[in-house]
């Protein structure tokens, strides 16, 4: 593999990408997503970003109502990752670890002799992803560990509470949020919130309604 690289803002990232879409599966900057890749047509996407140099893919969320079709309208808005661990399983599957840069705003589907999918991509509107740790002073962080308790305590689930208390806001805080098991349409929003405070503010939010509405539940949500 190429040496570790470091992106100073959104002229370091190239203006094209193969994308990813898939429901559910959220990514962040700095975030941690692992994905098992078993389609013909994702892991000639993943060849070809090794043969690129740059080992990034963009994930997408299908558009809201579009999630079952095979070739999904895509959000408006996704997060570029690049590939920091890769194995092959033996069976024909590649286990890889994206680590997200930045978040784009798509432009437009790009017509290509790929099976994959490929757009232009701007992430102009994103410059402060390549900030570590930006506004975690704003964060109700109290709040959030509160809520995230409760959670955890109405579904029976357990947390590695001295591991997040130790871990930076911004981790904390986007880790969650990935690893929420709510929909498309709550993920996406978590994704396009402009910044750290209101992203923990929403996930807040969206946990307490869900905790007011069903309560314990014999069917219990996981943290992914």
């Amino acid at each position: 593999m190429a040496t570790n690289t470091i992106y100073g803002g959104p002229a370091d990232l190239p203006g094209t990408i193969p994308v990813f879409p898939l429901a559910g599966a959220l990514l962040l900057p700095r975030g941690q997503l692992p994905l098992n890749i078993f389609e013909p047509r994702y892991l000639a996407m993943i060849d070809d970003a090794f043969k690129s140099g740059h080992r990034i893919i963009g994930m997408v969320q299908p558009a809201i109502g579009d999630e079952e079709a095979r070739e999904p309208k895509l959000a408006a808005v996704g997060c570029a990752g690049r590939i920091t661990q890769f194995s092959e399983t033996g069976d024909g599957r590649y286990m890889l670890n994206l680590t997200g840069i930045s978040r784009f705003r798509i432009g437009e589907e790009l017509s290509t002799t790929t099976p994959y999918r490929q757009c232009s991509v701007d992430f102009g509107a994103f410059a402060g992803d390549f900030l570590a740790e930006q506004g975690e002073s704003e964060v109700d962080r109290d709040g959030l560990l509160k809520t995230l308790g409760q959670f955890l305590e109405a579904n029976s689930l357990e947390a590695d509470w001295d591991g997040i208390s130790k871990a930076p806001t911004e981790a904390l805080v986007n880790a969650l949020c990935m690893m929420s098991p709510w929909g498309l349409r709550e993920k996406q929003a978590l994704l396009e919130a402009p910044d750290l405070k209101t992203r923990a503010a929403l996930l807040v939010a969206v946990t307490e309604m869900a905790l007011a509405k069903d309560g314990p539940s014999e069917d219990k949500p996981a943290l992914n």
